[in-house]
């Protein structure tokens, strides 16, 4: 999971300060859930979801396809 955060985030070309912002939080707390310091609450979750436009089985890897459920 912590992976595919990255990941999406770097094909945006957006800096870790980006999504802190976005999701309200520091870049520290930000590149913790990024390393697996911190685990995503539901919430921040549910957030990137939507955000990257993506199901929450995609970034929590239980799926490899990206585009939301119908």
């Amino acid at each position: 999971m912590y992976r595919r955060i990255r990941d999406l985030r770097e094909d945006r070309d957006l800096l870790q300060k980006d999504l802190a912002k976005i999701l309200n939080c520091t870049q520290v707390c930000y590149s913790n859930y990024e390393m697996g310091k911190r685990d995503l609450p539901t919430e921040v979750l549910i957030q990137l979801a939507r955000f990257y436009h993506t199901s929450t089985d995609y970034l929590l890897g239980l799926t490899d396809i990206s585009t939301p459920y119908p």
